[in-house]
């Protein structure tokens, strides 16, 4: 397949998929160098960031997904565990050899929900993290998502199915199948990648290294 991301492709599995059904084995076989010189940017400037030149990188999901843990920890390539739901805007800005990429996140309480859309139509990708483990929020995380891009067909979209150290999690199969990803559409470059935060101060899992590369190569094709 060369350097084009396929539609719907299970990170895991290393499978490309095209309306449910596998249709040729995928391999990454551009993995970007490590990143370096992490820095974070404080969050009373993510408000404006919104606003800005579309460059950023939206960090969306319910709260408890694990959103605000998984920035810390790809800016830092340390786990640091944040236990307290984002209460407004969270954003970091990451450096790599070839990129700076800048996320933003948005709280996941319904109370916040209401300005996901203010930002979508300005950001290079959306990074969506569910927690494999919440069975019981799945289809509210997936209505949220599909309502979120069904006027936008392009937007390149990466799901973190996050928490898959967790006894009783869904496996990356599961969490495809709970948020129907097969409906979104097929001209959207969409990818979905099992994830976990280990224990505070060790370095990050192989997984989310992987995520970190793949949202640097994404982000690269995309300016």
């Amino acid at each position: 397949m060369g350097t084009r991301l396929r539609p719907a492709a299970l990170w895991g599995a290393a499978l490309a998929v095209a309306g449910g059904a596998a249709v040729a084995a995928w391999a990454w076989a551009r993995l970007r160098s490590r990143a370096a010189s992490p820095a974070t940017r404080p969050a009373a400037a993510a408000a404006d960031q919104g606003r800005g030149h579309g460059k950023q990188i939206l960090v969306l999901g319910l709260d408890g997904a694990g959103k605000t843990s998984i920035l810390h920890s790809l800016a830092t390539n340390h786990v640091k565990r944040s236990v307290a739901p984002t209460e407004g805007f969270n954003a970091i800005c990451v450096n790599t050899e070839e990129s700076q990429m800048e996320f933003l996140e948005i709280g996941g309480s319904e109370s916040l929900r209401s300005y996901w859309k203010m930002y979508l139509p300005k950001v290079l990708l959306l990074i969506y993290v569910v927690d494999s483990a919440d069975h019981a929020r799945l289809p509210v995380a997936k209505q949220l998502l599909h309502q979120l891009i069904q006027n936008n067909s392009t937007l390149p979209v990466v799901v973190l199915a996050n928490k898959q150290d967790l006894e009783g999690a869904y496996c990356i199969t599961d969490i495809h199948d709970a948020l129907a990803l097969s409906d979104i559409g097929d001209e959207r470059k969409l990818f979905l990648i099992g994830t976990h935060v280990a224990e505070d101060g060790s370095e990050i899992s192989s997984s989310m290294k992987d995520a970190k590369e793949l949202i640097a190569q994404l982000v690269l094709e995309t300016q």
